[in-house]
């Protein structure tokens, strides 16, 4: 190798990779991202129209990929899509849980159906998905990721559900590191900070209903493009939890030692959103 030579990882080449919520923002991004890298992709998603569009337009070759009408928040939905998986491709290397929805109303007003169904999409497809693809990801000694997020680790109003949701999420993927440790299979738990995606407009409100608007200026975000760059690199060095952002790691640190200064921020963000919930 030449000395200015930059070495291209081959870690995702051929490799099989499953990622839930693949229709667009992080999820599509990702995908994208990993076919850049020469890995196998299969999407799961509830609605794969936009995939296929975009799938078209790049020209990608049918079999890199394979497409999986997915809702995680059903459990034979999950084992289906494994089992697609490995009919098409024998093996899993890599699963992302990427699938998720958020909220945006004080508990106080909010219904519980809303808490449960985004403890069933953020906490219980993560759980359903890795169930299924776990004696793949055994025998490959493969790699498991979670996108989770800031909320998941800092409680925010006005999202109580979204943040137990991630909480919980957390709390499964590194309780499953230390139980798959001895397998040499790869546990990475990725916090995103505010990322340009559709999660905001998707977000529901307290009778469950979208919200179909952000509360922030989506072009000043962090692009999704981006955070999939920062996904697969946390895979691929085996990064046990990754925090992205200037403003998601200050909340991380400061959180330990200033948790009051961290608690009046919260608030002070929160209020300062257009139709803040609280």
């Amino acid at each position: 190798m030449q000395k200015n030579e930059i070495k291209v990882s081959d870690f995702f080449q051929n490799k099989v990779l499953i990622i839930t919520g693949a229709s667009s923002g992080i999820g599509l991004a990702t995908a994208f991202e990993a076919f850049v890298k020469n890995a196998k992709v299969v999407f799961a998603a509830r609605n794969l129209d936009a995939v296929k569009s975009e799938l078209q337009k790049k020209n990608i070759a049918s079999e890199k990929y394979l497409l999986v009408k997915t809702d995680v928040a059903i459990e034979s939905d999950c084992k289906n899509l494994i089992e697609q998986t490995i009919q098409k491709f024998g093996g899993i290397d890599i699963l992302i849980n990427n699938a998720g929805i958020s909220m945006r109303a004080a508990f106080e007003d909010v219904e519980l159906e809303v808490i449960k169904k985004l403890m069933d999409v953020n906490f219980w497809g993560t759980v359903y998905c890795c169930k299924y693809a776990l004696p793949y990801l055994i025998k490959s000694k493969g790699s498991i990721a979670g996108v989770s997020s800031v909320a998941g680790f800092k409680g925010l109003p006005g999202r109580t559900g979204y943040s137990s949701s991630k909480f919980a999420m957390n709390g499964f993927l590194e309780t499953l590191r230390l139980e798959l440790f001895e397998k040499n299979v790869s546990v990475s738990i990725i916090c995103p900070g505010y990322t340009s995606s559709n999660i905001r407009n998707t977000a529901l409100n307290k009778e469950g209903k979208s919200q179909n608007e952000s509360p922030l200026e989506e072009s000043k975000l962090m692009s999704a493009e981006a955070v999939a760059k920062e996904i697969l690199s946390a895979i691929e060095n085996k990064k046990k939890f990754k925090v992205l952002t200037l403003m998601g790691n200050a909340t991380f640190w400061l959180n330990k030692f200033f948790p009051k200064f961290i608690d009046r921020q919260a608030l002070k963000l929160i209020k300062k959103e257009t139709k803040s919930p609280i």
